[in-house]
């Protein structure tokens, strides 16, 4: 966890004071040039912007460095800062003499502690490090002294433009509220993101004996706390609660005092009775923090005032001690200033862009803390320390086989199953295991008949061993296509061949079940291969579009025709015809497409359906639509067999479909007997916002599924098993649909289970091949060497 970052400086040094302390200036070539920078400035003394200065220091004992911080030596905000192994090593090969300074006031723990309804559950294994924020920079500040750095506390730093001009390097690591990033943000491109939760940083005189986190249902809403060690006698206590919650309990009315011993008050048992204690403490509200640029000229940031990460990852003090390092080592590398800036920016962006979406995945995961109360106990304390995606189900069982068995007992997987290879049922159909192949678009077809390419392709996922394999969208009709390569069900003889398929399926991979995908392009038709333009229209032979109302996809897309009410009918009768024929083709599986912008999602968002009649305007509307076409289907569909609705859980658009009109979406589904709902996002718009990442799509799943109790299936950048098992295990999701893992191996599942060492029923290998069962030997593979490694 990192600690409250310093308040923004105030730039009030005079003119004549700052020429004054302006240093001597010798060197006629551009800072940018040098290769070596001589004169270095720092404005922040944290820990990123100490480390800095004794790095830079260290590696050349000429360079003037000179660091400037508005505080007193020993001020500080907050109270504990945890440094991980991965930290504290990148430290140790940099500077032996800081790292064994800090190895002498560290307070170690292994264990987590989770407390929900006065049950604690306990997971070991987890290697944490901490000490004082004050001891830290006590630290940092000798090391800085004994290497002769000009440290100049209780002083505000000149100008940036100034100290720019006068010095070959600015450091600026003046914090989240960095006036030096606001200074030149035209080329920086900051964007601060405020989240939902108030939080605030207090301290209790004791030491907990493990990380802890406690849950309070309070009258007002959920609350909780996070605390742990940082020396012998002492702890950090933060706690935080949704916007909502901290209003409705009346914080918003209380004074310092008030609020440190309202919150003893409630967390009277985690904290044995004791009391809290403050340091100007105050409720707050996350920010996070991105840039587009991290360099200007010789200007650089450098932690907080580039980038933020909640601290419920323990991010904050890591990433700046990283940073630091990463620039030092770039400085030495690199032939110039410019060079050496780019290649840190280049090293550093990735990493804490990583940082970050674990970051925002976590804290939306407190900020919806109430979804998850109903879990049972370990399957509740599973999620929360999975929540980041970082702790993954394989890296807890390594940490604590104990505690990841008795959630898997719990969750009911028999003896060496992962959870993935755990059966599901829907209706009338089980799946031996959790493992969904993605509908993916082959543009493969010629007439909408399906051809050996997609019995290969098809064919080939189900031998791989997929609880589930999906079809690509098949089509309606001709004019509902999206290219002239789609596959359609509006005649006998795509039937007949979708019918070899699935028998082949049936007859050649038993267990293995195949579903069908039906939808109508919309306004989204007519248009080229993926391959040659994906999105753009046909140069000829187009064909008609329909949809809610008359608005092209694109600028230079064909404009729909807003659909009749007796074009309605003919379109519902459509879905119905092609039901029909797949349930003669021996589907197992049928799901209807309403995400993505196709014809049915075109209803459900708003911003595709300007519609006035009674099937446009308020959502119940806007669902008028779909839910028909949806009635229309399951009256033909064979009741046994399930069906799923795919959905996009949101726009990723100012204006569009948001999360909680994804879950009044789904409840309507659910009241007109939907299976499970199949949760996708964007695509309806061409010029939406998706915030790409890992997983980045589960937590609409989870919303929908925590919310009305609906099975879901989640998709969207799930690429491991052991993301499979993680979701699945957390309870986010009931199965994992996953596209681009599957085109890049047919039988992702049978080397999944390969390489879990899984043989049991939930994943069968084809008897030809099973001497290739057992995973091949690899190379060795050596470990990365420190980033920056210097003598003591």
């Amino acid at each position: 966890m990192t600690m409250t970052p310093l308040e923004a400086r105030g730039c009030v040094e005079s003119a004549a004071t700052a020429a004054r302390a302006r240093p001597a200036t010798t060197n006629s070539h551009s800072p940018t040039e040098l290769s070596h920078p001589l004169r270095v400035a720092i404005i922040g003394g944290g820990p990123g912007g100490l480390y800095a200065a004794a790095l830079l220091k260290r590696l050349a004992p000429d360079r003037q460095v000179t660091l400037w911080e508005r505080n007193a030596p020993d001020d500080t905000f907050g109270f504990g800062v945890v440094l991980s192994d991965e930290t504290l090593g990148g430290i140790e090969h940099a500077d032996p003499v800081v790292y064994e300074a800090l190895q002498k006031d560290f307070i170690r723990w292994d264990d987590i502690d989770i407390v929900h309804r006065s049950t604690r559950q306990t997971s070991s294994g987890h290697g944490f490090a901490a000490l004082g924020r004050k001891r830290l920079l006590e630290i940092l500040h000798d090391r800085c002294r004994s290497l002769g750095v000009d440290l100049r506390f209780r002083s505000e730093a000149p100008y940036p433009d100034w100290l720019a001009q006068a010095y070959d390097l600015v450091i600026a690591a003046d914090g989240v509220n960095s006036s030096t990033r606001e200074a030149y943000a035209d080329v920086f491109g900051p964007q601060v993101a405020t989240h939902h939760c108030r939080y605030i940083w207090l301290a209790a005189d004791f030491a907990f004996d493990a990380f802890r986190f406690e849950i309070a249902e309070t009258e007002h809403g959920v609350m909780q706390l996070h605390g742990y060690p940082y020396a012998p006698d002492a702890s950090t206590v933060i706690v935080e609660m949704h916007e909502d919650v901290w209003r409705a309990a009346g914080f918003e009315d209380l004074d310092e005092t008030e609020s440190v011993e309202r919150c003893a008050k409630i967390f009277a048992e985690a904290l044995r009775g004791r009391p809290l204690r403050s340091n100007k403490s105050a409720w707050t509200t996350f920010r996070t923090v991105v840039n587009e640029r991290w360099s200007h000229g010789n200007v650089v940031l450098l932690g907080d005032a580039a980038h933020t990460a909640h601290f419920s990852i323990g991010s904050g003090t890591k990433l700046a001690v990283e940073d630091a390092l990463a620039l030092a080592a770039c400085l030495e590398e690199q032939p110039t200033l410019a060079e050496a800036l780019t290649a840190y920016e280049a090293e550093r962006k990735p990493v804490v862009a990583s940082t970050q979406r674990a970051a925002r995945a976590s804290l939306e995961w407190f900020e919806n803390l109430g979804l998850h109360l109903d879990q049972p106990p370990r399957q509740f304390a599973f999620n929360l320390l999975t929540r980041s995606r970082r702790v993954t189900h394989d890296n807890l069982r390594l940490r604590d086989a104990r505690f990841t068995g008795a959630v898997e007992r719990e969750f009911g997987c028999p003896p060496g199953t992962p959870p993935m290879f755990t059966p599901f049922r829907l209706r009338g159909l089980t799946l031996r295991n959790r493992v969904v192949v993605s509908p993916m678009d082959m543009y493969s077809a010629v007439d909408g008949i399906p051809g050996d390419f997609h019995l290969v392709h098809l064919g080939a996922r189900a031998l791989g061993g997929a609880g589930l394999v999906m079809t690509e969208m098949v089509c309606v009709s001709a004019e509902g296509r999206i290219t002239p390569g789609c596959t359609g069900l509006y005649t006998g003889r795509q039937a007949d061949s979708w019918k070899r398929i699935t028998e082949f399926v049936h007859a050649q991979s038993p267990g293995t079940a195949i579903g069908v995908q039906l939808g109508h392009s919309g306004r989204k038709g007519s248009t080229k291969l993926m391959w040659e333009g994906m999105d753009e229209p046909l140069p000829d032979g187009n064909w008609p579009l329909v949809a809610a109302s008359p608005l092209p996809y694109k600028p230079d897309s064909q404009t729909p025709r807003e659909l009749t009410r007796a074009q309605l009918t003919d379109i519902r009768e459509q879905f119905t015809a092609a039901a029909w024929r797949a349930a003669r083709a021996g589907f197992d599986l049928l799901e209807l497409h309403c995400a993505h912008g196709y014809l049915l999602s075109g209803f459900l968002s708003p911003l595709t359906n300007r519609r006035t009649d009674a099937y446009g305007g308020s959502l119940e509307k806007r669902l008028r639509f779909p839910l028909e076409v949806f009635d229309a289907v399951r009256g033909v569909w064979p009741e046994e067999k399930p069906m799923t609705v795919r959905i996009s859980a949101t726009d990723w658009a100012e204006g569009g479909t948001t999360a909680e009109d994804a879950v009044e979406i789904a409840r309507a589904f659910a009241a007109h007997g939907v299976d499970a709902i199949d949760v996708s996002t964007g695509q309806v718009v061409a010029d939406d916002h998706p915030e790409f990442g890992r997983s980045y799509q589960t937590p609409y799943a989870d919303r929908i599924r925590h919310t009305t109790g609906l099975p879901v299936i989640a998709v969207g950048a799930i690429s491991s098993w052991d993301d499979v098992n993680s979701l699945i295990l957390a309870g986010r999701t009931d199965l994992c649909a996953l596209a681009r893992p599957h085109l890049y191996d047919p039988h992702w599942t049978l080397h999944a289970a390969a390489e879990q060492g899984y043989d049991g029923p939930g994943v069968v290998w084809p008897a030809p091949y099973r001497a290739g069962s057992r995973r091949p030997q690899t190379g060795r593979t050596d470990a990365p060497k420190p980033r920056l490694t210097l003598g003591t």
